[in-house]
C-alpha cells in the first residue's frame, strides 16, 4: 500500500513510520506545520508541532529512508482548533483542542490531501487498535488514544493505521533505541501546544479581553468573589478561585457551571458536581452505523483520563442521553461523551449538558 506517514516529531510516529516500513509499504513521512510562527508553540519537553519537532521528524524520516515533506496547514488549524478554542471558552464549555485536532485536521484535512494524491492510507502513532475496522483501546491503557480518536468516521477509520496499538509506551521507546531512533528518550509531549506559556487564562484573557464578574455560591447565592473573565473556569475546578471566604465548615468550593450571559461564574459543595444524566449531541457511530435498538447498555468515557461509568444509553437522532449507573463528578459540557462496548469504540457525542436525577428507587 501506498501510505502516508504523519511524523510529529516525537517517538511514537517515529516507530510507527519505522513499522509500515517493515511491512513492505511505499511510505511517505509528512510534518504538518501548525503555525505561521512556530516560535509561538510550545519547544523541549512539553512541546509539539515546533520548529525543533519538525527537524526531529526529518531526521526520523532519514533513518528509515523514507521521502519526507512538510504540509503547511497553519491557517486551517487557527480556524478549526485556536478560533474553536476560544469561542468554545467564551460559550462557557470546555473544549478538548486534541479531540478537534484529530476530527478536523489529521483525519479530515489531512487524510483528504493524502487520498487526492493517491495514497491510501494514513499512518499515525496513535495508541490504539483497529481490528476488523473497529476501533479498540490500545493494550496499553495508560496511553490510549481512542477517545481522542472517536470523533473519526467509519470511513476515515478504513483509510487509517495505528501500529502501535499491540505495545506498551516502554516497548515503543525500547524499538526506538534498537533503530537507532534520536527520539527514543524524548519525552511526551503535554499541554496546549498552541499556548507557549501554559496560561490558558492569559492566553483567553488577549483574545476576548478581562469582564469583571461575580462568583456566587450555589447555596446561599452570596456574592462570595470575583472574577476577570467567566471563560477562565471550567467545571469542577477547585484552584485559583480566589474566594472571599470558605464555604460552611471550612470545605472547598468548586465549579458548578459558567453563565456567559451574565458573566457569572457559580461555586459550591463537591456533592453538588454529581451527575447522573448527561446529554449529548452531534453523535459520530464510529462504528459504522447506529445501534440497532434506540437503547443499549455500555461504558461511557467523558473526559480523556478517567471518568468512565456504566451506563444505559439513548438515542434520539443525531442525540444521546445516557444515564450513569454510577454518578460522575465535575462532566463539562464541551468534551466528549465516548460509548465502548468492552474496549471496542461504540460513538462519541459531544456533551451539552450534565445533571444529578434521582431515580424512583434510589434513596433521596
Amino acid at each position: 500500500m501506498k501510505l502516508l506517514a504523519a511524523m510529529s516529531g516525537g517517538v511514537d510516529s517515529a516507530v510507527a513510520a519505522a513499522r509500515a516500513v517493515d511491512a513492505g509499504h511505499d511510505v511517505t513521512g509528512v510534518h504538518l506545520a501548525l503555525s505561521p510562527n512556530p516560535a509561538t508553540l510550545r519547544h523541549g519537553a512539553r512541546g509539539c508541532c515546533t520548529a525543533e519537532d519538525a527537524n526531529d521528524a526529518r531526521r526520523a524520516a532519514d533513518v528509515l529512508g523514507i521521502p519526507f515533506y512538510v504540509w503547511d496547514l497553519a491557517e486551517r488549524f487557527k480556524a478549526d482548533v485556536i478560533d474553536d478554542f476560544v469561542d468554545t471558552y467564551a460559550a462557557g464549555q470546555t473544549p478538548n483542542p486534541c479531540l478537534r485536532c484529530n476530527e478536523k485536521i489529521k483525519f479530515t484535512a489531512v487524510l483528504d490531501r493524502a487520498r487526492a494524491l493517491g495514497f491510501d492510507a494514513i499512518v499515525t502513532g496513535h495508541h490504539a487498535r483497529l481490528e476488523d475496522g473497529r476501533l479498540r483501546r490500545s493494550v496499553d491503557h495508560g496511553k490510549d488514544q481512542s477517545y481522542v480518536l472517536a470523533v473519526c468516521t467509519s470511513d476515515q477509520l478504513a483509510h487509517a493505521m495505528f501500529p502501535l496499538g499491540d505495545s506498551t509506551k516502554t516497548q515503543v521507546r525500547a524499538e526506538a533505541a534498537e533503530r537507532g531512533l534520536a527520539v527514543a528518550d524524548k519525552p511526551d509531549s503535554h499541554d496546549i501546544c498552541f499556548i507557549a506559556d501554559g496560561d490558558t487564562r492569559g492566553f483567553l484573557a488577549r483574545r476576548l479581553g478581562e469582564q469583571q464578574g461575580p462568583i456566587v455560591d450555589a447555596v446561599s447565592g452570596d456574592v462570595v468573589g470575583e472574577h476577570a473573565g467567566s471563560f477562565g473556569f471550567t467545571i469542577g475546578q477547585r484552584r485559583g478561585l480566589n474566594l472571599a471566604q470558605p464555604g460552611p465548615g471550612g470545605d472547598p468550593r468548586y465549579v458548578l457551571s459558567i453563565r456567559p450571559v451574565d458573566n457569572t461564574v457559580v461555586v459550591g459543595p463537591r456533592a453538588m458536581l454529581e451527575a447522573t444524566l448527561v446529554r449529548a449531541d452531534g453523535v459520530v457511530w464510529t462504528s459504522g452505523a447506529a445501534p440497532a435498538t434506540d437503547a443499549f447498555e455500555c461504558a461511557v468515557q467523558l473526559r480523556a483520563h478517567g471518568m468512565t461509568s456504566p451506563a444505559t444509553v439513548r438515542v434520539d437522532g443525531a442525540r444521546v442521553v445516557a444515564e450513569l449507573h454510577e454518578p460522575q463528578v465535575g462532566v463539562a459540557a464541551g468534551q466528549a461523551l465516548v460509548m465502548y462496548d468492552g474496549d471496542a469504540v461504540v460513538g462519541s457525542a459531544t456533551v451539552t449538558a450534565a445533571e444529578r436525577v434521582e431515580h424512583a428507587d434510589t434513596p433521596a
